[in-house]
């Protein structure tokens, strides 16, 4: 089965079991209009349940929505505050295993007295969270102080304290600690239940965020490689592709775009020229004047690289950046003659970078132009070829690039 494939079923089937848990959860709450008044436990388990339900919604929400752009640390903190909120809890941590260093690490913490309060790492085995990482079960400890599987508790650390593992297909990939508030109820087993339940979900979401990962990886391979071969074939100096997505990244969060975006901009680098792959090798290598037939022929590649790449769903809005990149900024560009704003912002920005690589490396028609003169042509067709806003923050961003190089340089 394909990892696209597996990445969508295994969505739809978390969503689904989410559902499920949804529908009946809400059935259970609608009988609480026949519960008597005078059932306060009652009640609050309804409002445990109430809460708990939100909060699965919220986190899985986070998953599918943000995959991509949320990071370990940031969900890690997500969970953490969606237990402490459900068990009342002031200190606590979410610890995930690190595959390099063999152990876990804590990727957030509420509330900590200490680091000898709570081990920033700890081997399979090690501690309370330990133990529950390498048994794939909940431990709970009732009197820390009293118990030689909690590790060295600090002067007055004496709350209960309970770790709960994250299984993901059969295997442990992290742990959630909690340490119960003084004076507040302590962690029961109908407490535990309902954490585990968190705990489930939390780990269905690391799991797709895992998937997510793994498809990033493999099309920014697949990017890669299509990027080398345009490369070989258009005669670029090796290590341009590297240069070009660090630029285009720097240029990209120069301008402010979200995350999400300068990875775009960044695949439109790479891949814009992809549409030469069916130009003539011999034109791309002339060293000579191009004739008109033969114009029209390099003219036709932002249209056949995106042909070529809007079947990806994986590259989104870089496909449209690829289509534009070769539009100018006074409307006399091609192959639709976009003008302004008009032009998506990434082709603006990609439009730059790729007249800043032409004039900076040797071409089959001429040498390399040096870094005043290629400054000095980029801003002269700022507000005519080039978007002014993007120009001035490339000329930041190459200041920069400039002044990094001649540190290294001494």
């Amino acid at each position: 089965m394909s990892a696209p494939l597996l990445f969508w079923i295994t969505l739809v089937f978390c969503a689904g079991l989410l559902a499920a848990l949804s529908l009946v959860l809400r059935r259970l709450y609608s009988l609480e209009l026949a519960v008597p008044a005078a059932a306060p436990a009652a009640a609050e388990g309804w409002s445990r349940l109430d809460e708990l339900l939100s909060m699965l919604i919220s986190l899985q929400e986070q998953g599918v929505s943000f995959s991509g752009a949320i990071s370990r640390e940031d969900f890690g903190r997500a969970v953490l505050d969606c237990a402490c909120r459900l068990m009342k809890c002031d200190r606590g941590s979410v610890m995930m295993w690190d595959e390099k260093d063999l152990c876990l690490k804590i990727v957030a913490a509420r509330s900590l007295q200490s680091e000898k309060s709570q081990r920033l790492f700890l081997k399979p085995g090690e501690g309370v969270a330990g133990k529950a990482f390498a048994s794939a079960r909940p431990l709970f400890i009732a009197a820390p102080t009293a118990d030689p599987r909690y590790l060295s508790p600090a002067a007055g650390d004496v709350e209960p304290f309970v770790s709960i593992p994250f299984i993901v297909k059969g295997k442990p990939v992290g742990v959630l600690n909690l340490h119960a508030k003084t004076g507040a109820e302590t962690f029961s087993d109908y407490n535990v239940k309902f954490l585990g339940v968190l705990a489930g979900e939390a780990s269905a979401v690391l799991h797709n965020m895992e998937l997510f990962d793994s498809l990033q990886t493999y099309y920014q391979e697949m990017v890669e490689a299509l990027s080398r071969a345009v490369d070989a074939r258009d005669a670029r100096a090796p290590g341009r592709a590297e240069r070009t997505r660090a630029r285009a990244r720097a240029l990209a969060v120069e301008l402010g775009l979200p995350e999400t975006l300068v990875q775009h901009v960044e695949h439109a680098a790479l891949l814009h020229d992809v549409g030469k792959i069916a130009v003539d090798e011999a034109v791309l290598r002339k060293p000579g004047k191009l004739t008109p037939a033969e114009y029209e022929q390099v003219k036709r590649h932002p249209i056949i690289g995106h042909e070529i790449l809007s079947s990806v769903r994986y590259l989104g809005t870089a496909t449209q950046m690829v289509l534009y990149h070769q539009e100018r900024f006074d409307g006399t560009g091609y192959p639709e003659g976009l003008k302004g704003e008009e032009i998506p912002l990434g082709a603006r920005i990609v439009s730059v970078l790729d007249a800043w690589d032409a004039m900076t490396s040797d071409r089959p028609y001429r040498k390399a132009l040096g870094r005043a003169a290629a400054l000095g042509q980029l801003k002269s067709a700022a507000g005519t070829q080039f978007d002014p806003k993007v120009v001035d923050a490339f000329l930041r961003v190459e200041a920069r690039e400039h002044a990094a190089a001649g540190e290294g340089a001494r």
